[in-house]
């Protein structure tokens, strides 16, 4: 078993073992059908170590209906996009 699975932050992180399962296992299945690693992978082949690599780099997670969500890195932070309103010099 590969050591970060023993740690209670993997677990912390995705929101319990039973997400932990999941996530590891539809993303297993993605990456086996040809879906690009979101990590550098070591080795020829994608595996398991690719996907714990991907969760604790936080590159993907379930969304509320346990489908495997893809971060993308230049997507602007919830932060940064402010309420959507206009600012007060505008007013």
């Amino acid at each position: 078993m590969l050591d970060q699975l023993k740690e209670e932050q993997i677990v912390n992180k995705v929101g319990g073992r039973f997400k932990l399962s999941t996530l590891i296992q539809k993303r297993l299945v993605q990456l086996n059908r040809g879906a690009r690693p979101l990590v550098e992978v070591v080795g020829n082949k994608p595996g398991m170590q690719t996907v714990i690599e991907e969760i604790m780099h936080d590159k993907i997670f379930l969304d509320n209906s346990d489908n495997v969500i893809m971060a993308i890195d230049d997507a602007p932070d919830v932060d940064d996009r402010g309420d959507g309103g206009p600012s007060l010099d505008d007013l």
